[in-house]
């Protein structure tokens, strides 16, 4: 089978397509042949810098869909031949992978594989972030950074369907702006965004602050905050130091801050993952929320998925096109 790897950190130009035997399903695990591999940002982190990387060489790709070809011993609830949407580890960007049966997912009736392999990261994540790690409650305002991104896009729309009283972006560039205000947001500011978010919550600041960009981002965001808000975290994309919190931070404004990793959470909780994402796919299946693929690349294109990533202009979701 075909799969893309790269054997040595660096630019996009290390992806490489080679071939290696199709995988077999060990004991609680299930084979998928893949029919569509999500890009994300965390993919140009292991090529470029090693996040999460035990190894050398590495198949990169942490979200599929497609059909299992064969169930290891002891699966349950699964079978050959079925659709499915799985979150991984790694190893996306091949015609088959291994997957741990507790982050398979079935599709929900008239959710097509295209739009299945968008969800695994993203529509989990966006879920997590606002109910379980960010407690949002009816009526509180919200403020996300990265808006038109993937989960930024998911974020907007299941924050004005839980009922939210005012959701506010942030983005990079002024077309994102326009992207980002078709998805559920009531105001997007472009990069400076403390002075705008004062004047338009009257100086209160926002209750819910989410923040995938950390260093000076995080910073901002926690001084963006209205008495008892919650910050939570759930990326460095900056590369800054580790942010830092103490009583003098916290106190002053009774705010509070939460971290979130959607694949610590399959390592350590699949249960709770499992959980999360049936919800987080039934509002895509109930059109609640839309994640639009913005681009499409065949798998053998996979670094020109990459530089186009790594540009910060893209918005919405990219795939690899695998089979199908």
């Amino acid at each position: 089978m075909r799969v893309v790897r790269f054997q040595e950190f660096g630019g996009p130009e290390v992806l490489a397509v080679t071939r290696a035997p199709a995988p077999r399903p060990g004991p609680g695990q299930v084979a998928i042949d893949v029919a569509y591999a999500g890009v994300n940002f965390a993919d140009i982190k292991a090529r470029s810098e090693g996040y999460r990387v035990p190894s050398l060489p590495f198949v990169p790709g942490l979200e599929v869909s497609g059909w299992i070809r064969a169930v290891g011993d002891g699966v349950t609830g699964l079978e050959a031949g079925q659709a499915v949407a799985a979150l991984t580890p790694g190893g996306a960007y091949a015609e088959a992978v291994v997957v741990d049966a507790a982050t398979v997912f079935a599709l929900p009736d008239g959710l097509d594989l295209r739009t299945a392999a968008t969800l695994p990261t993203v529509l989990p994540t966006a879920h997590a972030l606002l109910h379980e790690a960010g407690r949002l409650r009816v009526g509180e305002t919200v403020l996300v950074q990265g808006a038109a991104g993937g989960v930024g896009t998911v974020v907007g729309q299941l924050a004005r369907a839980a009922g939210a009283g005012r959701v506010y972006g942030v983005v990079s560039r002024e077309a994102k702006a326009e992207y980002a205000l078709r998805h559920g947001y009531d105001e997007v500011f472009v990069g400076e965004f403390a002075d705008g978010v004062r004047a338009a919550t009257g100086g209160r600041g926002v209750d819910l602050a989410l923040d995938p960009v950390g260093g000076e981002t995080f910073r901002r965001s926690l001084e963006a905050l209205a008495p008892f808000g919650r910050l939570v975290s759930y990326g460095n994309a900056s590369a800054a130091e580790p942010w830092r919190l103490g009583q003098p931070e916290l106190f002053p404004g009774a705010v509070s801050v939460a971290g979130f990793s959607i694949l610590t959470l399959a390592a350590t909780a699949p249960d709770a993952l499992r959980e999360i994402a049936a919800r987080a796919f039934r509002a895509v299946a109930e059109g609640v929320v839309h994640l639009p693929v913005t681009a499409e690349f065949p798998l053998a294109e996979a670094a020109e998925a990459h530089r186009l990533v790594e540009t910060r202009a893209t918005t919405g979701k990219l795939l690899l096109r695998v089979a199908g």
